[in-house]
């Protein structure tokens, strides 16, 4: 086996996704923990005083106690070299989550046992079953009262369409909570609640009526519990079946504590040895395999002043094939133009270092002035493009005000930029240029984002200014000269790369333009350039 085979197999990139507050920064960190990367790991809500957590490192999700921005780790376990995307939980981010489960090849999903498959978790889980990624699932919270166990897995199957192999199943919950019985290993782990990383104490079990277990446990009611639904569910449940769960038919259950680090070795362990190395891509050329020699991979993240020290534009290409060397020349398939790859990194949340070497599952960020879009594929020798990523629909429009007229080129400087990082949309009208644009977003909390960081990286003090618009759709031809009604408010204009958008007051408004105009084709998201 070559070094560049070695290397990528050893490559495990996985996404960790939930609904807001079910627990994933704090399963990052702890995993991070595991891995030797931190540490101590952070309290995600605490007192200002408290270490914050790694991945949630720009200052509006340290304050907030939310992710808004995927962030990208790196680490070492047991001799494979893991990638973890710790991606937004919140609705209004999904957008940033979308593009990076198109840079994973596995994902966890955590959802709390007491609210069980949230809106988010289920619309994140869609995305991931349409591109068949193996998908983990790790209900979180055990410490906490909660629901059923059957229950919980039952309502997976059912909104989430997919079949369920418990691989850990839990003893008790609430107050009562004793642990985890591994049914792969045939362990039976007891609980504790340090908060800081420790070695569980397991033992091996040959049967599940031994007098040593209840003499353990020392719970009748958790361990009778416990027995009854292993009765059941084992008569229900499905034999383990690893193709299917790396079909994305299956998801492989875990049960534990985030927030007191139990379960999460076991996790670890078990994903390892059972998640996909890095994955054939399709591109305009065919399939490319990991192991191709050609280096390629693609753009599926811009961010500005990822440190404040450097005031740069960071691009973070997923490494689909071969192997990356810093200062090695690439082309930009759009624009058929050659780069250098100079200046590279690789991350820990904000923090970076130089990139020397990189191998296919990677993520490496590239330093450049503005050339790279999201979705943009670079590779060497041999041309391939791989599928572009589309971005979702805006459902809230406005202006913006600006309070420090002083400052209108700062201004004009961080919405270019945002928006090019997919935080936000903006509209030009092409009569009077980028004097007065539209700007547009999925969720209001991206608003928010934006006057935040427009006053926190660019010193720009600044308030939006809602309109009365409800909708975008792109137009296929340029110019076009619709025909429109007397009445409502629609506006034509154009996006940052130029293409023509109609801007609609209402849906009415819309579904009249769509009948008058049979020969203009409408897009819901814009299409890909």
């Amino acid at each position: 086996m070559s070094e560049l085979e070695r290397e990528i197999l050893r490559r495990r990139t996985f996404a960790i996704i939930s609904h807001p507050d079910a627990g994933k920064t704090t399963m990052t960190e702890k995993i991070l923990l595991h891995g030797g990367a931190i540490n101590i790991a952070g309290a995600v809500h605490g007192k200002k005083t408290s270490k914050v957590t790694v991945s949630d490192w720009m200052k509006i999700e340290q304050e907030r106690g939310i992710s808004v921005s995927t962030s990208v780790m790196n680490l070492d376990y047991d001799n494979f070299c893991i990638n973890i995307l710790d991606t937004p939980g919140h609705a209004d981010f999904g957008e940033d989550t979308y593009r990076t489960l198109t840079a994973v090849d596995n994902a966890l999903m955590l959802i709390d046992n007491a609210k069980g498959v949230e809106t988010q978790t289920k619309k994140l889980y869609e995305v991931c079953r349409l591109r068949h990624i193996p998908l983990y699932t790790f209900i979180n919270k055990m410490d906490r009262n909660g629901r059923s166990n059957i229950e919980l897995l039952d309502e997976i199957e059912k909104l989430l369409n997919v079949d369920c192999f418990p691989v850990t199943w839990p003893i008790g919950s609430g107050d009562s909570f004793k642990g985890v019985y591994d049914r792969i290993n045939r362990k039976i782990h007891l609980y504790s609640s340090a908060k800081t990383f420790k070695t569980l104490n397991s033992f091996k079990v040959t049967t599940l009526d031994d007098p040593e277990i209840r003499e353990l446990i020392n719970d009748d009611h958790a361990l009778d519990q416990f027995l009854d639904e292993m009765e059941l569910m084992e008569g229900m449940m499905q034999t383990y079946d690893l193709e299917a769960f790396l079909k994305g038919k299956v998801t492989l259950v875990f049960f534990g504590s985030a927030q007191y680090d139990f379960g999460i070795d076991l996790f670890l362990n078990h994903f390892i040895n059972t998640s996909s190395a890095p994955l054939a891509r399709n591109t305009s050329e065919g399939s490319i395999e990991p192991i191709d020699q050609n280096f390629s991979g693609f753009v599926f993240k811009i961010q500005a002043n990822l440190d404040k020290n450097h005031r740069d534009r960071l691009a973070f290409v997923r490494i689909i094939s071969g192997k990356f060397e810093r200062g090695m020349n690439v082309t930009h398939a759009r624009l058929n133009l050659q780069m250098n790859l100079k200046y590279s990194h690789q991350f820990f949340a904000n923090k970076r270092e130089t990139a020397e070497t990189a191998y296919a599952g990677d993520i490496i960020g590239i330093h450049e002035p503005g050339n790279l879009q999201i979705g943009d594929t670079l590779y060497q020798n041999k041309r391939v493009v791989f599928e572009k990523i589309p971005s979702f629909p805006p459902e809230l429009f406005a202006k913006i005000q600006i309070l420090d007229l002083w400052k209108r080129k700062q201004l004009s400087k961080g919405i270019q930029q945002l928006c090019e990082e997919g935080t936000i949309q903006k509209f030009i009208d092409p009569s009077i240029g980028d004097q007065d644009p539209i700007l547009a977003a999925v969720g209001q909390l991206q608003f928010e984002v934006l006057i935040y960081r427009l006053q926190e990286e660019y010193g720009v003090s600044a308030r939006i200014i809602k309109l009365a618009l409800t909708c975008a759709r792109w137009i296929e031809r340029k110019n076009p000269q619709l025909n429109l009604p007397i009445t409502g408010n629609i506006l034509l204009y154009e996006d940052i790369y130029k293409r023509p958008v109609a801007l609609f007051e209402n849906q009415w408004n819309l579904n009249w333009v769509i009948e008058k105009n049979p020969e203009i084709v409408f897009h819901e998201i814009a299409p890909i350039i």
